[in-house]
């Protein structure tokens, strides 16, 4: 046997209440019951949610940091390059040893960032500094 309440309603609810319960196959205690039970069960998802904001608002505020890094990171490699491609005269098509001088610097500027990257170190940011001690 269930508990029984005893409730007290104002009359717009209590009019609305009874226009759902004169459907066939529901009751006034069923739409109660229901309603009470989501009512609980959005109020205890509020409280997950409560506990869980702490921890996403640090998330978004370490993406949010990431991404001005980022930002500033590909800034400063457009200004060099751009410097670069503006200050530094093109090789002529003659001069093999410099083009092939170029070549070897830039393989070896690419297998320097890859040992950098696979050793978990950076030249910038505060595990360089870190490391320069």
């Amino acid at each position: 046997m269930k508990p029984r309440h005893h409730l007290y309603l104002d009359d717009q609810l209590t009019e609305q209440l009874e226009a759902l319960a004169s459907k066939p196959g529901t009751s006034k205690s069923a739409i109660v019951s229901d309603a009470l039970r989501a009512y609980l069960t959005r109020r205890a998802s509020r409280e997950l949610d409560d506990m869980l904001k702490i921890r996403l608002d640090r998330i978004s505020n370490q993406l949010s940091r990431i991404e001005r890094d980022e930002h500033v990171l590909l800034e400063s490699l457009a200004l060099f390059i751009r410097y670069q491609l503006t200050i530094s005269a093109p090789l002529p098509e003659a001069d093999a040893a410099g083009r092939a001088l170029g070549r070897d610097r830039f393989e070896a500027f690419v297998a320097q960032v890859g040992r950098q990257l696979a050793g978990g170190k950076r030249s910038l940011g505060p595990r360089a500094e870190e490391g320069d001690r």
